[in-house]
């Protein structure tokens, strides 16, 4: 009867062990099972990070296109501005030196009106009658010929002030 405590203690042992052993292979299978749905969360995780990775590159590349052809048309609107301001810089330094010429036309024909306005009638007619007899006058007043400033044309261009 020894013998067959001894067997009923080794096979329960056996039987603990095959129950350990099935209970280790169960936690073991538990464990593998959560690695793997673990690793396939892992996976799925690193899958939406590159596709968000990825989106937002795009949308970088697009709005680095949007942000370039913007610029691009910044840069044609600076240089149409900038030669407009050039034609209307040159135009408006044509226009002061007309304005200066005609200043000084303007100067002169009130020196003359001056000069006529202080004269009585009859010095204004005997030094005329005197002009036209002798063909010489003192002043160049009645002579249009000889004022030099009353039938020049004004001579400014815009390519004169170009470089100002």
């Amino acid at each position: 009867m020894a013998s067959s405590s001894g067997n009923s203690n080794s096979s329960s042992s056996s039987q603990l062990q095959n129950s350990g052993s099935e209970e280790d292979l169960h936690q073991q299978n538990m464990m593998d099972q959560r690695k793997r749905k673990r690793k396939e969360s892992n996976r799925e995780s690193a899958r939406r990070s590159r596709m968000r990775k990825q989106q937002r590159l795009d949308e970088l590349v697009a709005q680095v296109a949007q942000l370039s052809k913007e610029n691009n048309q910044i840069l044609n609107s600076i240089n149409f501005t900038t030669h407009h301001y050039l034609n209307i810089q040159a135009e408006n330094s044509v226009l002061r030196a007309q304005m200066m010429e005609l200043s000084q036309r303007l100067d002169y024909l009130n020196q003359i009106l001056s000069y006529l306005n202080t004269m009585s009638a009859s010095e204004l007619v005997y030094e005329t009658d005197q002009c036209f007899e002798t063909s010489t006058c003192d002043h160049g007043f009645t002579n249009p010929f000889n004022l030099p400033y009353l039938n020049q044309p004004i001579m400014a261009s815009p390519d004169m002030f170009q470089y100002y």
